[in-house]
């Protein structure tokens, strides 16, 4: 006989455990043999090693669904229980390659050869460049990844920054507060995190400081332990600008830097910190760099068209 307590710490209980722990109770039936107390957030496990084992693989695939739905319902604990792991993956799709399971069911994967390549990059190495063209999805897949990271708990929080090229006069003629005037910068950040993570949760985590989104000047000084941290439009950087942002990284960190040398936005006496960087960082061990191009776009087919023309007439000139 053994004991064994598994944590619920970034779940609401009650909707796992159902109103008056009656999916915990559902559970129980099939696990006769264990003695299972929930308290709270915890739920304690004694009873014969194997019996808790199998239990929590049962268990785990409960989370899984709700991950991937948002609710748990009688049905689906019924087909878990009833099915073997392998014959559940069959059932609803083998989830190895899914990175997150958004809201409404929504499963994030890597699409395409350079966004898988992206996933295997950051598995290996601590840092990430990804350049390429719009609609390629290194954005919406560095945010994929960090939020793996922060379920995982690989990671104890996400930084999330952008460079505000216009932070000279034109956001002085934004109303609002500073926020306000920043916040359309990082709004496709922004909508990446609503795909992945549950409103409340997300709100939580923004409150908490668990996910910061800031502008770039805002990490001058700072060092960032245990942190996934993604400089998104890393083309609109200084040079000065990305080195301070790359000399943050604290340890246990994972930093991604995205960005599209094709679209620069700095006035033409500045030069971006994001080519320069291509160039001097290249071949150091524990940076990976990874090339998206037009065969990585997910966008509407025409944002292909639109890339390839303006690489054409751009080549013309």
């Amino acid at each position: 006989m053994i004991e064994k307590t598994i944590m619920l710490d970034d779940y609401n209980p009650l909707e796992i455990l159902g109103v008056n722990d009656v999916n915990l109770e559902q559970i129980k039936k099939y696990f006769s043999k264990l003695k299972v107390i929930a308290r709270g957030n915890a739920i304690k496990l004694i009873g014969p090693e194997n019996e808790i084992q199998l239990f929590e693989e049962k268990f785990s695939l409960v989370l899984l669904t709700h991950d991937k739905f948002g609710r748990i319902t009688e049905n689906d604990i019924n087909q878990i229980l009833e099915t073997t792991e392998a014959e559940f993956n069959a059932k609803n799709g083998d989830s190895s390659e899914v990175l997150v399971h958004g809201r409404n069911g929504l499963m994030v994967k890597a699409r395409t050869e350079n966004q898988k390549k992206m996933v295997e990059a950051i598995d290996k190495n601590d840092m990430l460049f990804a350049i390429g063209p719009a609609g390629t999805g290194k954005t919406y897949t560095a945010v994929a990844l960090a939020v793996r990271a922060l379920k995982n708990k690989e990671i104890r929080r996400i930084v999330l920054t952008r460079p505000a090229v216009e932070a000279g006069e034109n956001l002085g003629f934004l109303p609002g507060d500073l926020k306000d005037k920043l916040d359309p910068y990082l709004q496709p950040l922004y909508d990446a995190l609503r795909d992945m993570i549950p409103t409340q949760k997300l709100l939580t985590y923004m409150e908490d400081g668990t996910i910061e989104i800031a502008p770039l000047a805002f990490m001058r000084g700072r060092t960032l332990d245990n942190v996934f941290a993604i400089l998104d439009e890393a083309q609109n950087a200084t040079s000065n600008q990305l080195k301070m942002f790359l000399t943050r990284m604290g340890r246990s960190a994972k930093f991604v830097i995205t960005g599209d040398v094709t679209q620069i936005d700095l006035p033409k006496n500045q030069s971006s910190g994001l080519i320069e960087a291509q160039r001097i960082l290249k071949g150091i061990k524990g940076i990976s760099f990874i090339e998206l191009g037009k065969e990585d776009i997910i966008r509407h087919k025409l944002v292909t068209n639109i890339v390839n023309a303006y690489s054409k007439n751009q080549n013309e000139k």
